[in-house]
């Protein structure tokens, strides 16, 4: 599903850290080595239809990388 980020996302809590992460070996291959966190936290989104809505993002995130695969957990409202 096709979403763009339109606010700061909020509440980040950390899921799970290094090796506690079952796609590391996925992460590595693809972008590279890096300290890998799973994170999640609380967005508003615009989905492809154009609706605004306010849901939980999931994703990867490592120093010097950035966040990888962003996807939406639940929605909020």
């Amino acid at each position: 599903m096709y979403f763009k980020i339109v606010s700061e996302i909020y509440d980040i809590e950390i899921i799970a850290a290094n090796n506690n992460i079952r796609e590391m070996a996925k992460l590595k291959a693809e972008y590279g080595e890096g300290r890998w966190r799973k994170l999640k936290g609380v967005a508003i989104i615009e989905l492809q239809d154009g609706s605004i809505r306010q849901a939980e993002i999931h994703w990867y995130e490592a120093h010097g990388i950035g966040k990888r695969k962003l996807k939406i957990k639940a929605f909020l409202d």
